[in-house]
């Protein structure tokens, strides 16, 4: 199963909403990706929906780490939203809801973040 990756711009927020599998494969396209949407369109914040993402490796820890410090240097934040229970316990393991806030809902990261 390949990734499928749906990039929507809200206000100042990037949302970025993930289908399939994130491996070393499929991150460097969704680095590229974010990172020219972020080049582009200015983002602030993204939230992160990971309700469709089945699975995800070390590589997958990476491009969402890059791009967590990439918002932080700009003042923004990352919202992690709707994640599925195996990538969840991925990011308890890897210590990223350190780092990150976790919404249940799209709606209420995209609240937290001041979009209506």
């Amino acid at each position: 199963m390949s990734l499928v990756v749906n990039l929507e711009q809200i206000d100042e927020v990037l949302c970025i909403r993930l289908k399939g599998e994130l491996d070393h494969h499929s991150a460097r396209q969704l680095r590229s990706q974010v990172d020219n949407h972020l080049e582009s369109h200015h983002a602030q914040h993204i939230v992160l929906n990971l309700e469709e993402l089945v699975f995800m490796d070390s590589s997958g820890i990476g491009v969402i780490l890059g791009r967590y410090k990439q918002v932080s240097k700009m003042g923004g934040e990352m919202v992690v939203c709707s994640i599925s229970t195996p990538v969840k316990r991925l990011f308890e393991l890897s210590g990223l809801f350190k780092i990150l806030r976790l919404e249940s809902q799209e709606a209420d990261a995209l609240r937290k973040l001041g979009v209506a």
